[in-house]
């Protein structure tokens, strides 16, 4: 029996490393040095068990390997959301609400009505000065030169629609 394990060292090492890689890349945001590390030792556990024992035993190799990173990762995820680790400093509770006041954009309503002056060509987005403020603003589809009075039509969202006066 540890005659079998220690033929098959490196293999076992590759694999179980690559996965505990897999699974703390989980955890990381973005895609980085852990997922790569894994991703390359996984493929090495499974091209050194072909060269070692064929190309039966490297596919059931990938088939477990696959079914593991499968199973710990769903099991990691849930114990994130449910579990021990839901209630670790790791995760983040908060959450930004438009009750406490938070917006994912400037409430530009406030300008609706208003006139300015533009301060760029709008062909049709460009520039505007309204109220001592300058803004993105967007012509209705018209061309309009610089220096030409405007007065704010429509706000979508962010989106502020100017008309000529």
């Amino acid at each position: 029996m540890f005659d079998l394990i220690a033929a098959n060292l490196p293999i076992v090492i590759c694999s179980i490393v690559g996965i505990a890689l897999l699974v703390a890349e989980a955890f990381m945001p973005g895609f980085g040095v852990a997922g790569v590390s894994g991703i390359v030792l996984e493929v090495v556990a499974v091209v050194l068990t072909y060269l070692k024992h064929g190309g039966l035993a490297a596919l059931g190799l990938t088939v477990v390997i696959l079914a593991v990173i499968g199973i710990s990762v769903s099991m990691s995820l849930r114990s994130a959301t449910k579990g021990r680790l839901s209630k670790s400093p790791i995760i983040l509770k908060a959450s930004e609400t438009a009750a406490e006041g938070y917006s994912a954009t400037a409430d530009m309503d406030v300008f609706l009505g208003r006139e300015g002056m533009t301060t760029t060509v709008l062909r049709p987005a460009g520039m505007a000065e309204l109220d001592g403020v300058r803004l993105n603003v967007v012509s209705d589809g018209e061309y309009i030169p610089k220096g030409t009075l405007v007065r704010v039509s429509r706000v979508e969202g962010a989106r502020v629609v100017v008309r000529r006066v």
